[in-house]
């Protein structure tokens, strides 16, 4: 036979775009259109309704970016319909690339019912199967005219991400309101010959299967006849009918479609528009739910839940009845699907206890799944956190956008710094946005590393990002793959029905230990410093207002205020949404994030000082108290306590250094920094140990071109180091402060269009010095570092993560670890040798990079680089201009716990506070591995104490844990203060807990309190 593959797959092709397709709505008569353009921002859907609409035109203009034009449209299905399925065609200018990226809309009856939602790939409406003929339409369209950020032109500076730069001028066109009749035969004859034409192309060219496709399609396209589609299209079909009835073997790969529609609370949209995203989508899900008997779809992100409930709460009862039902899951259980490297420990636990107790609250439904697909990483002690929220399995895929090495498992158990394992799967199917095509669907099978072991895998399956979900093609073609010679089968099925067979199946998984790195978006660990600073503010504000604000209401009566921090807790927690803290969102995002910072810091300032003064005593007593509120004690005042401020202990001096320059000295720490500012001798007085290396120069501040290949505010890409200049000049280097309790030296150094002011001080009594930088930063496409060259050799260093640190190698002898170029820490960095360490604590950076080198004196020479500011230009051109500031602490001769005291130190300030009463500590711990992490009162205001507390040197801990109140006892608690099933009792003996935990080992406390 000859070969005439090509000949036919090419017609194929043809007739189904120019012949098939355009035959689904064979008639159509238009609609009448008018418009209403709603000035500034969305309206109540009610005054959208009943204002006063302007007659307009298929063809005529609309929308300039970021409005909302309500459309009204009318008209009668024509009376010679009767009998046939009708539905509107409503065009609104989409470019079917694009769904969820440009305009959409959400449709309303004239009584203000959600109806269904409009986008790219979801045009229609149906008015009814059968009609009767002579029906009266009336629709209204709440239509967003979003511009389209990341278009053709790719990552390319652009106005449009700011609302006041974006223009005016109209973005889209109005391209077809009509009534048409929808020929379902017609379209059930494309979506068998989309699936088997996909299929085809997806086998081998020598397969029998592929050819038999090829047949039976050529056979399907001579029945066609290409005059009158509607009227043979029933016969083409009775051609496919066996081919597609041909079952797959036993063997073949299982996949679980899961309706899914990723939408980013924010990304290349702000946040009031995901509000509408959300509700467009799962009113088309809650429509698909009720017409498709198997389908099911999954939605994690309890805050867009909560957003249908407050802003269209018609929609969230359709989505309540489908939850109820089984078909509509509540997945993941998180506030959002955040980002996971930066968020600290209590936050990341909070994203869960916020989630899972909304999840719980609305539906009665515990999630065993953490919901993950699109971040950016994993952080190392996340496994510990998702079974400590009583969750069992975790799913995500970003890790298939690596760019240098391939993750070597599909299905595995995670395994976290404390030695927690969690059921992890990363769908094959490499997309979170899965449109059951075949090529998805085989490279699913192809992909999947697992075969042999296990044969089950998930397909998120939907169009995602901008939200849209699952349209009734990805339905249709998901029914015709169910099982079918030469495909996976693929059934529609719950995330639970998914993990509970894959975890059933694979008794033995293999481990993957430690952080789950992702070789991309490394960058996002520094874009938009003030975003970043935002959120580490506001994370300690938290810490510190839930300590004192428990302790006055234990001591002293006060109000605790429960719904406060409820409140701010979700805010802070949506913001940490993985593309607002990684600073990868539009200008307006991150506009209104420092906004919302900067009111989420004066109310708990608010609440911090009133409870601080309620519990201070006598205000005019003239006296002072300080308040501590890190976990260790510090200048003589007790963890989580206060007492009479006192005279530091020790001097500082300051003198004029040879060559130029000043030496610090404070008996414990002997600093140089030379004429140009820099740090040039660190000693370690009591160890007689240098920090510096030889020859090198600690706090230099390095700038690098910083244009990535593409995603220019994710990526950092290795070559940025080829070019480097450091900032040595510097316009002043003067001593700022001269006093027995501190000396400081200021240092002014300009650069390109920028400005550093940095302010190096040593403090009496302190082993540490620290660094106050100032940046008014004007450059682009940069990339400024701070140098630390440290005198140690140190083949790994430590990296603090959520309850606890992981280690990292300082060299690259494999390409897994030369991918870890920019990595993220939180509070510090910690180099050692046995005996002797270096700490690096920092108020609100997250990226660093570690490098090695060995000298001609055979030492070895070790950098920690901090990463200060960027300024990308894609997606928000005006990146971190601006004024910024930071505080960095280098400790010589710090071992690992003293690394841990100096990053809360920095992060945690002490607060003075007139007044004359000392504060004993709600609770006291007797051993400083054991950080305490929260002190609260239980959130079902019943009054019990809660007190969570990790053990952070990654050794084992024995403690005393001492109530500073009367309790009844103690439970031990899940992250979510309930009761864990299988602890073992705990008793106080003498008013005390005793604790053993083992490494990084977090605890949830609970404590009644005694009545009277």
């Amino acid at each position: 036979m000859h070969d005439d593959r090509s000949l036919v797959e090419a017609r194929l092709k043809r007739v189904l775009d120019e012949r098939i397709r355009p035959a689904v709505h064979p008639e159509s008569v238009p609609l009448e259109v008018a418009a209403w353009v709603a000035p500034g921002e969305p309206v109540p859907v009610s005054e959208g309704l009943a204002a006063e609409h302007t007659p307009v035109a298929v063809g005529d203009p609309w929308g300039a970016p970021w409005g909302t034009t309500w459309f009204r449209v009318s008209g009668q299905v024509p009376r010679e319909w009767a009998g046939r399925t009708v539905e509107a065609v409503l065009d609104l200018g989409f470019d079917e690339r694009m769904p969820g990226f440009q305009c959409e809309a959400l449709v309303y009856t004239p009584d203000g019912t959600p109806v269904k939602g409009l986008n790219p790939r979801n045009q229609w409406v149906r008015v009814g199967s059968p009609v009767e003929g002579g029906e009266e339409v009336v629709w209204h369209l709440e239509s967003a005219s979003n511009p389209v950020i990341l278009g053709d032109s790719g990552f390319r500076p652009t106005g449009l991400g700011e609302k006041e730069t974006a223009g005016t001028d109209p973005l889209y066109r109005i391209e077809r309101m009509d009534l048409a009749v929808f020929d379902e035969t017609v379209w059930a004859l494309i979506q068998d010959l989309e699936v088997l034409g996909e299929l085809m192309h997806e086998l081998p060219v020598d397969a029998p299967r592929r050819w038999e496709l090829l047949r039976a399609i050529e056979r399907a396209l001579d029945a066609v006849d290409l005059q009158d589609v509607n009227g043979t299209a029933a016969a083409a079909r009775e051609q496919l009918a066996g081919v597609l009835a041909t079952p797959a073997p036993a063997s073949a790969h299982r996949i679980s479609a899961v309706g899914h529609a990723h939408i980013d609370s924010a990304w290349l949209w702000p946040l009031r528009e995901t509000v509408r995203k959300v509700a467009r989508t799962t009113s088309n899900m809650t429509s698909l739910i009720e017409s498709e008997p198997d389908f099911v779809f999954a939605m994690s992100q309890a805050q867009q839940f909560a957003w249908i409930k407050e802003h269209r709460p018609e929609v969230y009862a359709k989505v309540k009845k489908a939850v109820a039902e089984g078909r509509f899951v509540p997945a993941g259980g998180m506030w959002v699907e955040s980002d996971t490297n930066m968020p600290g420990s209590e936050a990341m636990a909070r994203q869960f206890v916020h989630g899972k107790r909304f999840f719980l609250d609305e539906f009665g439904i515990e999630n065993d799944e953490a919901w993950l697909p699109d971040t950016f990483g994993f952080a190392a002690g996340l496994p510990q956190i998702i079974k400590a929220a009583g969750s069992k399995w975790l799913l995500t895929q970003k890790i298939s956008w690596s760019q240098i090495n391939r993750f070597p498992h599909h299905t595995f158990l995670w395994e976290g710094i404390d030695g927690t394992r969690i059921f992890t799967h990363f769908p094959p199917v490499d997309t979170y946005n899965c449109s059951m095509q075949g090529r998805e669907i085989a490279h699913a099978v192809r992909n999947f590393k697992d075969k042999g072991v296990a044969s089950h895998s998930l397909a998120p399956t939907g169009w995602g990002d901008g939200g849209g979900g699952t349209t009734r093609e990805m339905i249709a073609k998901a029914a015709r793959l169910r099982d079918i010679e030469g495909s996976a089968k693929v059934h529609w099925e719950t995330p639970t029905e998914f993990f509970t067979k894959a975890e059933a199946e694979y008794a033995n998984p293999p481990v993957w230990v430690g952080e789950l790195y992702l070789e991309l978006h490394r960058a996002t660990l520094t874009s938009q410093a003030k975003t970043k600073q935002g959120n580490r503010r506001s994370e300690h504000l938290l810490r510190e207002a839930e300590l004192w604000a428990a302790t006055a209401a234990v001591r002293t009566g006060a109000a605790y205020p429960y719904e406060r921090l409820d409140r701010i807790w979700k805010t802070v927690l949506l913001h940490q949404f993985h593309d607002i803290l990684p600073g990868s969102s539009i200008a307006w995002v991150h506009r209104e994030a420092e906004k919302t910072y900067a009111a989420v810091a004066e109310e708990l300032n608010e609440i911090i000082d009133g409870a601080q003064r309620a519990l201070a005593g006598d205000a005019a007593s003239g006296g002072e108290l300080v308040f501590n509120g890190a976990p260790h004690t510090r200048s003589g005042v007790a963890a989580g306590g206060a007492r009479p401020s006192t005279a530091g202990a020790g001097t500082t001096t300051v003198t004029a250094r040879n060559g130029g320059g000043h030496v610090l000295d404070n008996g414990l720490l002997r600093v140089e920094i030379d004429g140009r500012g820099l740090v040039v001798s660190a000693y370690d007085i009591e160890a007689e140990r240098e920090t510096v290396a030889p020859g090198q120069a600690a706090n230099l501040l390095q700038i690098h071109p910083d244009f990535p290949n593409m995603w220019d505010a994710w990526d950092v890409d290795e070559f940025y180091r080829n070019t480097v200049t450091d900032l040595v000049d510097a316009d002043e280097v003067t001593v700022a402060a001269d006093g027995p309790e501190a000396v400081s030296v200021r240092v002014v150094r300009s650069f390109g269009d920028s400005r550093a002011i940095q302010v190096l001080t040593l403090a009496a009594g302190a082993k540490r010095l620290d660094i106050d930088t100032e940046v008014d930063w004007h450059e682009t496409e940069k990339f400024l570092k701070a140098a630390f060259p440290i005198d140690i050799h140190a083949e790994r260093y430590a990296s603090e993560t959520q309850f606890g640190h992981l280690h990292r190698p300082t060299h690259t002898n494999t390409s897994w670890e030369a991918a870890k170029f920019e990595a993220c820490n939180h509070r510090f960095v910690h180099l050692a040798e046995p005996g002797w360490g270096v700490s690096l604590a920092n108020d609100s950076t997250y990226g660093h990079d570690v490098t090695r080198t060995v000298r001609d004196d055979r030492g070895t020479t070790t950098t920690v680089r901090v990463s200060l500011l960027r300024a990308p230009r894609f997606p928000d051109p005006e990146t971190d201009q601006g004024v910024h500031r930071f505080r960095h602490a280098l400790a010589p001769g710090a071992e690992i716990g003293d690394a841990v005291r100096e990053g809360y130190a920095i992060n945690l300030p002490e607060r003075r506070v007139p007044g004359d009463a000392e504060v004993a500590p709600l609770v006291a711990v007797d051993n400083d591995a054991v950080v305490v992490t929260a002190v609260k009162l239980a959130d079902d205001e019943s009054g019990d104490v809660v007190v969570r507390a990790y053990e952070s040197r990654g050794g084992r801990a024995a403690a005393r844990l001492t109530p500073g109140f009367p309790a009844a006892g103690a439970t031990a608690c899940d992250l979510l203060e309930r009761q864990l099933a299988d602890a073992p009792e705990l008793a106080l003996t003498d008013g005390s807990l005793n604790l053993a935990l083992r490494p990084f080992e977090i605890v949830t406390l609970r404590f009644p309190r005694t009545q009277g």
